[in-house]
């Protein structure tokens, strides 16, 4: 992929009225879904970024046949659980943790053999974390040193229920494990110490997979009844919610904004961003408030704010892991320090997304510091001088936070790379300079 370098200067005040695009997180799983549903599933809204595409390439390779009628609409006809085929070739999962991960969990608990690659970002990131607790369904993996792309599985035919606590928050671990127990005879069941994303749960329920979540203490325990006959159901994909925090938290800093961000997904967990943003006094509504496809949405009209300082605890981080670093953006903006704490998970991103929001922060004049799994950002009130050039690891959220950075500082920011900012929000680039943003 060629280089895409950028420079984002002083926006004029944001306004209008924008969509973005559909939720990551569910366009990878309504496409993994339907691919093991029986009969045809339309989906609508689904985000056709470089990410989902990759989803879309590996399910028809595993023989689920899957059409693109129209832009933002696909039709998926499934294999039907256990069903899927083995694929001829290597399965390359481009920049998509999300997809590699929760791929390896159906893929464990088909009796076919894969191999599993992806770029040079997806190649240093971790799998281990995934094919530890897998091991325990009956299916064999072979990676590279410190459990790392390629990786090859030969898939189980008996496979056998999992019974797991997770050792940290992760909602691609989670939905691994819950997609190995579709094809796994009893009941597979999860403990999680801290409620993460639940995308995966709905859709099983969506789908008609036997499930039951119960609460233990601030945890919860999943309990999944393996060998269902899930059945083809429509999707509607709302607005990702991590692409909406660029254009939200852009409106607040450039002074004179005003604008309004319609259908987003609104999941209680995946609104953390939200809840810090108004313990910082940000000024934003609601509005429109309703449920699409098994998920609540509404429209977010957002303007600029003087905001104050945040003090983010650990329990919040797994409700807005992807929206750290543009929250970070936001507190070098705010009057006071803020300490935006339990970020471990970041280390493990597309990069070392905490190292790199530093990184971002520091080139651009202002102070901050990592502090155990804590970032410590001091803010002025006023906003960074800024002038620095983003070094951004083939992070796509580096980069789109970077330039939002860059909209609302003194001096320009430059981006080393912006090409990896399609694999999660298509047009970004385009959406933004609509509303006012200056990028060149």
């Amino acid at each position: 992929m060629q280089s895409r370098p950028l420079t984002a200067q002083r926006a004029a005040p944001l306004a209008g009225a924008v969509r973005v695009p559909g939720d990551k997180s569910i366009s990878h799983r309504a496409l993994m879904f339907a691919a093991l549903a029986i009969g045809q599933t339309r989906i609508t809204g689904l985000l056709e970024g470089e990410d989902v595409l990759r989803t879309a390439a590996a399910m028809r390779a595993l023989g689920a046949h899957i059409t693109n009628p129209a832009a933002g609409e696909w039709h998926v006809c499934g294999a039907g659980i256990g069903g899927l085929a083995e694929p001829d070739d290597v399965l390359d999962m481009g920049n998509s943790g999300t997809a590699a991960r929760l791929l390896s969990g159906i893929l464990a608990t088909h009796p076919i053999f894969s191999v599993m690659t992806g770029d040079a970002s997806l190649r240093r990131r971790p799998m281990a974390r995934v094919m530890d607790p897998l091991a325990q369904t009956g299916a064999r993996f072979a990676a590279r040193a410190g459990g790392r792309l390629p990786l090859a599985i030969t898939g189980t035919g008996h496979a056998l229920p999992i019974d797991y606590r997770l050792p940290v928050a992760s909602a691609q671990v989670k939905s691994a494990l819950l997609l190995a127990g579709l094809n796994a005879r009893g009941d597979t069941r999860i403990e999680e110490p801290i409620p993460t994303r639940d995308h995966t749960e709905n859709m099983l329920r969506h789908f008609g997979a036997a499930l039951t979540v119960e609460r233990d203490g601030p945890g919860r325990i999943i309990t999944l009844a393996g060998q269902p006959e899930l059945r083809a159901a429509d999707v509607i994909v709302p607005g990702d919610p991590s692409s909406a925090a660029f254009p939200l938290v852009a409106a607040l800093l450039v002074e004179g904004s005003a604008m309004t961000i319609q259908g987003i997904g609104l999941n209680p967990l995946r609104t953390g961003l939200l809840r810090a943003l108004a313990a910082m006094d940000a000024d934003f509504t609601i509005a429109n408030e309703r449920v699409e496809g098994g998920e609540p949405v509404g429209d977010v009209t957002a303007a600029a704010t003087r905001l104050i300082a945040a003090d983010t605890p650990p329990e919040l981080a797994p409700s807005m892991i992807d929206e750290f670093p543009i929250l970070a953006v936001a507190c070098a903006f705010a009057r006071g320090t803020s300490r935006l704490r339990g970020l471990a998970e970041l280390r493990v991103k597309e990069s070392d997304r905490l190292a790199a929001t530093l990184a971002l922060l520091i080139a651009n004049g202002v102070r901050a510091a990592i502090d155990g799994d804590d970032l410590v950002i001091h803010g002025t009130g006023a906003p960074p001088e800024g002038g620095g050039h983003v070094i951004t690891h083939m992070d796509h959220r580096i980069a789109m936070s970077a330039l939002v950075l860059g909209s609302a500082t003194t001096s320009p920011v430059s981006v080393d790379d912006t090409a990896f900012i399609d694999t999660s929000f298509p047009g970004f680039c385009d959406l933004m300079t609509s509303l006012g943003c200056r990028f060149a």
